[in-house]
């Protein structure tokens, strides 16, 4: 056997490994059909209102869209981020009654309790599990809300210019239709293998997530960041870096939705985090977690070749 045939089968059977991790993390209904899911939203529900005045978040839905992480529609088109620090304080009464309305909104719809967080711009859930934690996570980082993640807590967005019908209703949404899924649609066996999964990944390499805005973000030096993770990328790959001044975020252009969408799980299943708007796929920029920004360059190069031997691209 010549060395270019024991690549090739070497590199079969990590691709092979790769779309099984794909398959575990995904709920049942998606394991086989998901490269045929189409990302057609099903519309936005409306509110309603209980006795008290209040939104009844709870009786909103009966239903949710296909999960973005199976190919399925964003929740958001483009990504909903916190309030940055100097508005919080400055419209400080204002943004705690937004942090006390996410918090009742994610209790009603997940059973989650939820707290406001001493980093500003951000909601505390208690997720009672490192796997529920960072299952949650993926899956909403993926539908274009931010989120971060330490042990069980997963951290959801906040700003004193959300408004009830828009950005407090899209990050309720949100937990709802990811608990749905992980509570509703997984079983315990499942759950299981995906706590086994994430420890493995783990092990390979700690998960990847974007610098948390609000809590000692450097604009200049994400900046720099950016810039020679684009270089590298774009000489090893090709890919061309969108204009999408995301913080945490770096943006690369895919030739179509289907190998964007197969890139973002993919690179989930790798332990990083990453989301899509359209045809650009987001890897996630942090000084401290990567901190060259090493780990995303070398897993974004290694799919990227995945992708190409699947005629994805």
């Amino acid at each position: 056997m010549d060395d270019r045939m024991k690549f090739d089968w070497k590199n079969r059977g990590a691709l092979k490994a790769l779309e099984s991790r794909i398959r575990t993390i995904l709920p049942e209904e998606y394991q086989d059909c998901y490269d045929d899911l189409q990302p057609v939203s099903m519309g936005s529900a409306g509110l309603k209102f209980g006795s008290d005045g209040k939104v009844a978040w709870n009786e909103i839905w009966e239903t949710f869209c296909d999960l973005a992480m199976a190919g399925g529609p964003p929740h958001k088109g483009m990504l909903l981020e916190p309030g940055c620090p100097a508005e919080i304080e400055a419209q400080s009464d204002g943004y705690q009654q937004i942090v006390e309305e996410i918090c009742r909104g994610v209790l009603m719809v997940s059973g989650l309790a939820a707290h406001p967080s001493h980093i500003p711009g951000w909601v505390r859930v208690d997720c009672l599990s490192d796997e529920t934690a960072g299952w949650l996570l993926r899956a909403i980082v993926m539908e274009n809300v931010s989120a971060h993640s330490e042990g069980t807590d997963v951290y959801l967005p906040a700003g004193p210019g959300y408004r009830i019908e828009k950005e407090i209703k899209n990050v309720i949404t949100v937990i709802a239709k990811t608990c749905h899924y992980w509570f509703g649609h997984m079983r315990q066996a499942q759950q299981r293998a995906i706590s086994k999964l994430f420890a493995k990944l783990a092990l390979e390499s700690p998960l990847v997530q974007p610098a948390l805005s609000g809590h000692d973000f450097d604009a200049g030096k994400h900046q720099m960041f950016c810039g020679k993770m684009a270089d590298t990328i774009h000489q090893l790959t090709g890919l061309r870096l969108s204009n999408h001044p995301y913080k945490g975020w770096l943006g690369v252009e895919y030739p179509d939705v289907r190998s964007a969408v197969w890139m973002m799980r993919a690179m989930v299943a790798s332990n990083v985090l990453s989301r899509r708007e359209g045809t650009v796929l987001f890897v996630p920029v942090s000084p401290i977690s990567d901190p060259h920004g090493e780990t995303v360059i070398r897993s974004l190069v290694r799919i990227h070749g995945f992708a190409a031997t699947r005629n994805l691209i």
